[in-house]
């Protein structure tokens, strides 16, 4: 009977993968799979009466889409519009949502092992907000955001 290769599989299924951004100076994460696209279109139509963290709407090929201050919504000092800014479409509770960030970097992969679990806070932000945290391979600490939490309307 020949050897079955189940450690390679199970190291490939071990395996996830996250967009990064800045928010704040802050390394942060969200799961791919959560995010629909990152688009640097930035015009957008304020909506009176709307929670403070909420900068507008913008429309997204037919789709309107809610677009969040994140910073602001978890607590770091509120992102303003740059040159790097970008909003991270995601999707929640069958709505698309755009997040704004400060800069979007790469696709970070990461397995289970490496993920910690959240500090009570990182730089002042609620601990519920985050689903762990890993270093990276320079060494730097990435926040994964738990998206749902985030998006959540009692946060």
């Amino acid at each position: 009977m020949a050897p079955t290769q189940t450690t390679e599989k199970s190291d490939q299924n071990d395996l996830l993968q996250f967009s990064s951004f800045y928010l704040d100076g802050t390394l942060c994460g969200i799961n791919i799979a959560q995010v629909q696209e990152i688009n640097d279109d930035l015009n957008l139509t304020k909506v009176p009466l709307s929670p403070e963290y909420v900068m507008g709407i913008m429309n997204l090929r037919g789709q309107i889409v809610t677009i969040i201050n994140l910073s602001m919504k978890i607590g770091f000092v509120p992102s303003e519009i740059g040159p790097k800014s970008r909003v991270v479409i995601t999707s929640s509770k069958g709505e698309f949502i755009g997040l704004l960030v400060d800069q979007v970097t790469e696709v970070i992969t990461v397995s289970h092992q490496q993920i910690a679990n959240p500090p009570a806070n990182i730089k002042g932000a609620q601990g519920k907000f985050f689903e762990g945290v890993f270093h990276t391979s320079n060494n730097e600490l990435m926040a994964l955001l738990n998206v749902e939490v985030v998006l959540d309307d009692e946060s």
